[in-house]
């Protein structure tokens, strides 16, 4: 009994996919209805065996709905691959106790074709019924009635494939609402500012935390209303990089002033990504704001404190060189070490004012150069530039540098150029330096050769400027370096860290 419970839940289920309860069997009325006429039969049923009954999804000359099924004919036909006949009835002892034979409708004559699923599994019959026993059905009439059951099938298996979408289509939409409602409360429970838009930049979701911060009622900030609650001087520049987006797929991300529901206006960070389906398609934009006015203020007092110190120590910087210079007026016979001890002391003092902070009064300054490499170089080298000709040839890479590189590399530059003014390639008239930077893997390497100086010749002792070198290049900067000198010149080549250049390590 179990298992026959399992073979109707089983049947059942198979059957509920056809939704047959749903009615509107019109063209099956018709199939049915062109059936009796085909086999000149008063009675034609479509049948839909189940599991203790028959039912008849279309019917002609027949009043009943529906007949158990263990009376049915159709339970018997449904098992085959052909059209099952019965010539007669009451002369086959299968039927010939059947109430449907013994009873209304009387049948005699029976020919069902097999309705099969696409799965293979059985559902019923398409019959043609008569009062009068016969032989069989012509050919002309079993091919019709195998082509009608077959046609009965389309219909069926249409209706499933339309319920398969329905469901689909609704659980698709369960899935859709599901997760809508996940992103809203997940929205709504972050401490930032988030909103949604259709890819054509129609804003249309905003967070709880959106109205909370702006004071706005629900919905009036949809569109572009948001753009009203921007500072006056921030809206064109906001507009303009959320239309670059739009046109591009470039991410969002913007500084602006947002109007808070005080009526004042805070810093406020604006961030979008795209979403995208399998071909690559925007389909929506998801962004958030972020308050950012308290690193702001904190980042512009940092900033205003660190200019305060970078002056101070330019200042330091030029007081001890006043005082060696005035060490040096009272102290003639040190005039030397002193002038050189205060062109290294001014040296550092440009290569401090060249990585000091800068503010927005110097963005023109940082298109410049600062940061760079060749920037400082400009520094250094600028007493040994005749007009607008200079005698250090720069080329190659311009990497970035920091204020952790720019005292070491101050010092090295400083004293190559002086050494070379004093004894190499600038203590003559027609003297050339050529520096050709380059990025070699992990390292930048530094080629300084001069040329058309005096003869060079190896010195016994290392100088206080080698040794200068040295420090600064191995110690400092965690580089080595090699020295050749060549009959018609110095070459030095220094390989430096990128990561003792800049932090921003690989950064050209």
């Amino acid at each position: 009994m179990a298992e026959g419970r399992g073979l109707a839940t089983d049947r059942d289920a198979l059957l509920a996919l056809y939704d047959l309860d749903a009615g509107g069997f019109r063209t099956l009325d018709e199939i049915a209805a062109f059936a009796a006429k085909l086999c000149d039969a008063p009675i034609a049923l479509v049948s839909i065996v189940e599991d203790v009954r028959q039912r008849f999804l279309a019917r002609t000359g027949l009043d009943a709905e529906e007949t158990p099924r263990d009376v049915s004919f159709c339970a018997l036909a449904m098992l085959g691959n052909d059209i099952f006949i019965v010539p007669d009835a009451p002369r086959d002892s299968r039927f010939i106790d059947n109430a449907l034979v013994t009873g209304p409708p009387y049948i005699r004559f029976y020919a069902g074709a097999p309705l099969v699923g696409a799965d293979g599994e059985p559902l019923g019959a398409l019959c043609v019924i008569d009062t009068v026993p016969r032989a069989d059905l012509t050919l002309l009439q079993r091919q019709g009635l195998t082509l009608l059951a077959r046609q009965v099938m389309v219909e069926l298996e249409g209706r499933r494939r339309d319920r398969d979408m329905i469901v689909r289509q609704r659980l698709d939409a369960d899935a859709v609402a599901s997760s809508d409602r996940m992103f809203r409360t997940l929205a709504d429970t972050m401490p930032q500012m988030v909103w949604s838009s259709l890819p054509d930049g129609y804003n249309d979701y905003f967070n709880a935390r959106w109205y909370d911060f702006t004071g706005m009622p629900l919905g009036s900030t949809d569109g572009d209303g948001w753009s009203n609650m921007l500072h006056a001087d921030d809206q064109p520049a906001a507009w303009e990089q959320w239309q670059h987006s739009l046109a591009t797929g470039a991410p969002y991300d913007i500084e602006y002033r947002l109007r808070h529901r005080s009526g004042d206006y805070r810093w406020t960070l604006g961030r979008a990504l795209p979403i995208r389906d399998a071909d690559g398609n925007i389909t929506r934009w998801i962004g958030t704001c972020t308050d950012i006015h308290e690193q702001k203020l904190m980042m512009e007092e940092r900033e205003m404190i660190a200019h305060e110190l970078s002056h101070r120590i330019k200042n330091i910087f030029s007081v001890i060189a006043g005082l060696i210079g005035l060490s040096a007026r009272q102290h003639p016979e040190i005039g030397a070490v002193a002038e050189d001890l205060r062109d290294r002391i001014l040296s550092l003092g440009r290569a401090h004012d060249f990585v000091r902070p800068h503010g927005a009064d110097s963005a023109a300054q940082i298109e410049a150069g600062l940061g760079r490499l060749r920037g400082i170089l400009d520094q250094i080298f600028a007493p040994y530039r005749v007009g607008q000709t200079t005698r250090i040839l720069l080329s190659g890479d311009d990497p970035r540098i920091d204020d952790r590189s720019a005292t070491p590399l101050g010092l090295l530059f400083h004293e190559l150029a002086t050494n070379a003014a004093k004894y190499g390639a600038l203590s003559v008239a027609d003297g050339r330096v050529h520096l050709h930077v380059s990025v070699e893997g992990e390292n930048v390497r530094i080629d300084w050769r001069e040329e058309g100086g005096p003869a060079v010749a190896l010195a016994d002792t290392e100088g206080f400027g080698s040794r200068l070198m040295t420090l600064s290049v191995e110690r400092q900067l965690g580089g080595r370096m090699t020295r050749n000198w060549r009959a018609d010149g110095l070459e030095i080549s220094f390989w430096i860290p990128s990561r003792s250049m800049s932090r921003a390590a690989g950064t050209v």
